[in-house]
């Protein structure tokens, strides 16, 4: 039988008050259902019961899974070619606005297909890159001849070593979340910032496609953040939240992957138009952004 990754306390405010809130299916690669399940005194969601680390790794195993296999097959991997290229330009510049420097050492975390990690040692930056799949560091290197390592490598990272630390829509994957809060805080340099770019389940996108949100992503997504229970993870672990940066192409894309996963007709427009309402919603209304950039930096 297969080992299943359960909690019984909220990783967020430590509460035991969990109740199972609606079951979602894995449209993506196994079409199973997994449930989504609601802390009720911090209002924190997250799958339950998903696999363990050992065996989660066979539901990442698609081409459609764009962050790992780089496919550019089909109208909607094409897309997300196009809006990643848009997007790397702006993280970089994010990353410098929020640690004030041109140059620097910069930890990215979840590096993917190596994309932003090559354009930061392009800017001139020092750049260690960790990424757990080996399909996703082989690309890498073949692509950009960037040495990316396993997550082996957490255990060889120093203490206060790191201007900035980026996760580009990988908290949201990683079973170990405390540890992780735990170890931003201690990589980071004093004056560093993280930045950390996950989904927002209380966006209008998410509002509209309720359980059949792209973006519930299960059981591949453990943790489902909004803009205050984000908040409480960054206090928890010794950071504030100086900047909520949204990201508005994200709605379009995660829109169009819906509509096309429910296989409705004329998806693609579809999408469109919902992603279209979404970016209009979000006009200064930056929470109801689909996905949201972070920039967390250390409490004095």
């Amino acid at each position: 039988m297969s080992k299943l990754f359960h909690t019984d306390f909220c990783p967020i405010c430590g509460g035991n008050s969990l109740h199972k809130e609606f079951p979602v299916v894995d449209r993506m690669v196994s079409q199973e259902t997994f449930d989504v399940w609601y802390c009720d005194h911090c209002g924190f969601r997250f799958t339950q019961d998903v696999p363990d680390e050992q065996e989660i790794g066979k539901y990442y195993e698609s081409t459609d899974y764009i962050s790992h296999s780089d496919t550019e097959k089909g109208l909607m991997n094409r897309l997300y070619h196009v809006a990643r290229n848009m997007m790397l330009t702006a993280k970089a510049g994010h990353v410098s606005r929020a640690t004030g420097l041109r140059q620097g050492c910069l930890l990215d975390i979840g590096s993917g297909t190596g994309y932003f990690a090559h354009l930061m040692t392009e800017w001139g930056w020092t750049v260690r890159a960790i990424e757990k799949s080996s399909q996703a560091r082989k690309f890498a290197q073949d692509r950009f001849g960037l040495k990316s390592d396993g997550d082996e490598a957490f255990a060889t990272l120093d203490d206060n070593s790191f201007d900035c630390i980026t996760l580009w829509h990988v908290l949201e994957h990683l079973q170990r979340l405390d540890e992780m809060g735990n170890n931003l805080h201690r990589w980071l340099k004093d004056e560093g910032a993280v930045l950390i770019a996950v989904p927002n389940y209380l966006s209008t996108d998410a509002s509209y496609y309720g359980v059949d949100w792209a973006a519930w992503d299960v059981p591949r997504h453990l943790w489902h953040f909004s803009p205050a229970t984000m908040k409480m993870f960054a206090e928890k672990h010794g950071f504030k939240i100086i900047k909520t940066i949204p990201m508005p192409l994200d709605g379009f894309y995660v829109s169009m992957l819906t509509e096309q996963q429910l296989d409705h007709k004329i998806s693609f427009l579809r999408g469109l138009w919902q992603g279209f309402c979404a970016w209009v919603s979000s006009w200064g209304h930056k929470e109801r952004s689909s996905s949201l950039i972070y920039v967390l930096k250390k409490k004095v």
